[in-house]
C-alpha cells in the first residue's frame, strides 16, 4: 500500500478486503471504484448499509435473513408447512428462492460439520432442526446440502438423528455434482436436483 494513502481509505480497503471473494487487490479497485462514483455509488451504499445494520436480523425460527422476524417465508401463509428444506448457508436458501423449485420452509444449519475446521454439531444450528422436524405438522425434511465431503458428512449426521422419528428424510438428487455448490448452481439444474430428490 502505498505510504501517502490516508487512514480512511486504507481502513475501507481493509474492510472490503474481509467480504468473501475480495482479496486485498480486489478491495483496493472497489475501493477506488467507491470514491470515483462517490455520489452515484458511495453515498447510497453508505446509507444502505446503515440502514441495514439497524433493521437487518436473523430469522429465529429459520436462520434466513430479513428486517421481519420471523422472516417474510415463514410467515407467509402459502408456504407448505409440512416441508422443510435444510441448507447449509443463507446464500443456499436465496438459490433455492432464485429457481422458485420449493415452495416449503427453510432451515439453514449456518455451515457444515468439518473436523478440519474444528466444526462440531454443537457449532451449527441442527438441535433446532431435529427439534421442528418431529413437530407438527412437519411430514418430510429434505437435505439440500452442497455434494462437498463435509456436505455429505453433514447429511448423514442429520439423517442418523432422525432415523427413528416419524419424519421422512430425503435429498437433492439428479444435477448436483459432486463438488458441487447450491449458489453457483444455474435455476435449470436446482429444479431438476429438487424434483428428483429420493427418500434416504
Amino acid at each position: 500500500m502505498p505510504s501517502n494513502v490516508s487512514p480512511e481509505i486504507e481502513q475501507l480497503i481493509k474492510l472490503l478486503s474481509k467480504l468473501s471473494g475480495l482479496g486485498p487487490r480486489s478491495a483496493r479497485r472497489a475501493t477506488l471504484d467507491l470514491v470515483k462514483k462517490r455520489e452515484a455509488l458511495m453515498r447510497p451504499l453508505a446509507s444502505a448499509m446503515t440502514q441495514a445494520v439497524d433493521r437487518i436480523s436473523t430469522c429465529s425460527k429459520c436462520g434466513n435473513v430479513d428486517v421481519n422476524d420471523p422472516c417474510y417465508i415463514c410467515s407467509s401463509l402459502s408456504r407448505d408447512k409440512t416441508i422443510i428444506c435444510v441448507v447449509q448457508e443463507v446464500s443456499d436458501l436465496w438459490a433455492m428462492e432464485r429457481a422458485g423449485a420449493f415452495r416449503g420452509q427453510y432451515h439453514v444449519l449456518g455451515g457444515t460439520l468439518s473436523a478440519l475446521d474444528g466444526i462440531r454439531p454443537e457449532d451449527l444450528n441442527i438441535s433446532d432442526l431435529i427439534s421442528r422436524a418431529v413437530a407438527d405438522p412437519v411430514k418430510e425434511v429434505i437435505l439440500a446440502m452442497s455434494a462437498t465431503i463435509d456436505g455429505q458428512t453433514t447429511a448423514h449426521y442429520i439423517t442418523d438423528h432422525l432415523a427413528d422419528k416419524d419424519v421422512i428424510v430425503s435429498r437433492l438428487a439428479h444435477g448436483v455434482p459432486v463438488g458441487g455448490e447450491l449458489d453457483y448452481l444455474d435455476d435449470g439444474t436446482i429444479t431438476a436436483a429438487m424434483n428428483s430428490r429420493r427418500i434416504l
